[in-house]
């Protein structure tokens, strides 16, 4: 093996991929918790352990202890301090490595829908939200695709119900004691409403989108269900889908991003 020697130090070319890899992981921290408190304990605690290995390489046996006893105990709170940003980690993690992304097991295992199964139909979806936008009623849908949402079904008020344009713009009217929270659609049926979403941390979202906007994003994050998020304000439409936010969308541009997301084909053992 090739081996470098930089001064006292011998340095191999796993030596450097090792470097390497540790500086993307690093990176990859800083970019969760980028823009919040968490960032500057995360530097803090950085700093510190980098402090360790200078005084260890210098052979300070008494402030190597003391620093040691530092970091074990910091190590569990920084799993309490970090709990949300290590959640986003291991939700990125796992939808970077989902089945559904690899193109020969896609291949293999996943095949589109026939005309026989239970399919969501978009129009009275997308006719609803025109509605919505144009009298600023404001909405928060949530459009079924793989995952089990049955817990967040069960946080709102039960209706099974065939879907429908005029029942969800009644569900969103000022008047109806179901406007608040969000409509659940499942199978192509509107399965719940005044359903509670998690809402987002992320503290790079525009402080413009309130909190319709936020739960989708949430939501988003959490599952692979398609959000819908018209604003009462402006009446803009916005869509969350895999953890991103897509925002001020005419109505043609919602619906093509809606359709191709939802008619990606679907596991074979998820369907039957």
């Amino acid at each position: 093996m090739l081996v470098f020697r930089l001064g006292f130090l011998d340095v191999g070319w796993l030596d450097l991929l090792d470097i390497l890899l540790v500086t993307v992981l690093i990176y990859q921290i800083y970019n969760l918790v980028r823009g919040s408190v968490a960032s500057r304990v995360f530097i803090g605690y950085l700093l510190v352990y980098l402090a360790y290995l200078v005084v260890k390489a210098l052979g300070l046996n008494l402030m190597t202890t003391i620093l040691e006893y530092f970091i074990s105990v910091g190590a569990l709170a920084l799993i309490i301090i970090f709990q949300q940003e290590i959640r986003r980690f291991l939700l990125l993690i796992g939808k970077s490595t989902n089945v559904a992304n690899s193109r020969w097991i896609r291949r293999w295992l996943m095949r589109q829908p026939n005309d026989g199964e239970s399919q969501t139909q978009l129009k009275p979806i997308i006719d609803a939200c025109k509605t919505l936008g144009s009298e600023f009623s404001g909405g928060l849908i949530v459009v079924q695709k793989n995952d089990d949402l049955e817990k967040f079904a069960l946080s709102g008020e039960i209706i099974n119900a065939d879907l429908s344009k005029p029942l969800l713009l009644a569900i969103f009217s000022q008047y109806s004691p179901l406007h608040d929270g969000a409509v659940l659609i499942s199978n192509g049926r509107i399965r719940a409403a005044r359903c509670i979403l998690p809402v987002s941390d992320d503290d790079e979202l525009p402080p413009a989108l309130g909190f319709r906007h936020r739960a989708a994003l949430g939501m988003s994050e959490a599952t692979d269900a398609a959000v819908i998020a018209v604003s009462e304000e402006s009446g803009r439409m916005s869509l969350a889908l895999n953890g991103e936010l897509y925002t001020n969308l005419v109505l043609s541009e919602l619906e093509t991003r809606l359709e191709s997301y939802l008619r990606e084909p679907k596991l074979l053992n998820h369907l039957q």
